[in-house]
C-alpha cells in the first residue's frame, strides 16, 4: 500500500517543526520518493546523523510502507 507524500511530510514536520521540506514521487507509484529536508536541528551533525534523524522521524515506515526515500538534508 503506497504512502502519500503528505503523510511523509507530516511525520517529518512533527519531529522538525522548523523544517523546509520538498517531497517528490519519483515513480508516480507512492513507493519511491525523494525528499529534501532543511532544518536547524541538523546544524553540526554529519550527513549520516541527519539521515538517521529523518528515518527516526518516519517511525519505522522506511522499508515497509515507504519502500524507498532518496534523502537530501542540511541546515539553513
Amino acid at each position: 500500500m503506497p504512502m502519500p507524500a503528505a503523510d511523509i511530510e507530516a511525520m517529518i514536520k512533527e519531529s522538525f517543526p522548523d523544517a523546509k521540506i520538498e517531497i517528490r514521487d519519483l515513480a508516480g507509484d507512492g513507493d519511491h520518493y525523494s525528499a529534501t529536508v532543511i532544518s536547524e536541528a541538523f546544524r553540526g551533525k554529519s550527513r549520516v546523523q541527519q539521515h538517521q534523524m529523518v528515518y527516526a522521524a518516519l517511525k519505522g515506515k522506511m522499508g515497509g510502507v515507504l519502500h524507498a526515500l532518496a534523502l537530501s538534508t542540511g541546515a539553513p
